[in-house]
């Protein structure tokens, strides 16, 4: 059996090409560019380069958007009354708060302080629970993308045997929830295996989709699944790797040369799974902005 790649960076690019033209069209009609805010606090070299690319994305697709850096030692109180100033202005589609925060900061409470009709992460307990319902919302936005994923390479998952790796609010529990769903992609029987999950191996086995987040390198090795299986990849780690220049290289939650020859389709780490998330930031923050103009 021959591998096929799911090239989330060529899937992202053919979204950001369609999202372009819609905003061209939006504006050649009189109409403003949709608009995204990214509240950045401190100086995690993750985040910033994750922001980045999303400022990046935004430019590609004709978004206005900025990105309003903080200083880590900014105060909890502070943070909300930015968030709330942002909630007010009309010209602004989507909020997104690169997490993680500093430790003096709550997470849920400034989630929480999101507009919803402006939570293009998904992560606002309004977005989550019409989710759960259901209900159309906006998704976060690394499940959404391996949803697209799935569609847009026609991977039957209906009936199918899904293993989740992982159980974080972000991806893990999300992730199942939208695959245990009716419709396309959708109606997967679904197991969540996290850290206290005694043999995961005999789950993995057994599964037709694995999608593996659950933050270790090279976690999911070649006899831990069967032939044929969709593997999605989350993962995003550092490894030291003396032959590189800079001293790493990134790797997934996946030994991906191991596992691979066994897939029928796979994700590669980097230009799968990471590209997708940005592409459905755009997608939700162009609905955020089509809402308010019906």
């Amino acid at each position: 059996m021959k591998c096929k790649i799911l090239d989330g960076k060529a899937t992202s690019a053919a979204i950001r090409s369609e999202i372009k033209d819609k905003v061209e069209t939006i504006v050649k009609n009189g109409g403003r560019r949709p608009s995204l805010v990214a509240i950045l606090v401190g100086n995690n070299p993750a985040s910033r380069t994750y922001v980045a690319n999303k400022e990046k994305a935004c430019a590609e697709a004709g978004f206005a958007s900025e990105v309003k850096r903080l200083s880590e030692n900014i105060t909890e109180e502070e943070l909300l009354s930015l968030i709330c100033s942002i909630n007010k202005d009309t010209n602004i589609d989507g909020l997104i708060v690169q997490l993680p925060l500093p430790k003096h900061i709550d997470e849920h409470k400034v989630i929480a302080a999101i507009n919803p009709i402006k939570d293009v992460d998904g992560f606002h307990p309004v977005s989550a629970g019409r989710m759960m319902l259901g209900e159309d919302t906006f998704l976060p936005a690394t499940p959404m993308g391996i949803m697209t994923l799935l569609e847009r390479y026609e991977i039957d998952t209906k009936g199918k045997h899904c293993v989740v790796l992982g159980r974080s609010n972000i991806v893990g529990r999300p992730m199942a929830n939208l695959l245990s769903r009716k419709g396309t992609p959708g109606d997967c029987t679904v197991t969540i295996c996290h850290s206290r999950t005694k043999d995961i191996a005999s789950y993995t086995k057994t599964a037709d989709i694995i999608v593996a987040a659950i933050g270790i390198p090279l976690f999911l090795k070649e006899d831990m699944v069967k032939e044929g299986v969709v593997v999605i990849d989350v993962g995003i780690n550092s490894v030291e790797d003396n032959t590189r220049k800079s001293g790493y290289r990134l790797v997934g939650d996946v030994d991906y040369d191991s596992v691979a020859p066994k897939c029928s389709y796979i994700t590669p780490v980097p230009g799968g799974v990471g590209p997708m998330t940005i592409a459905s930031l755009l997608q939700n923050t162009l609905k955020a902005y089509e809402a308010k103009a019906l």
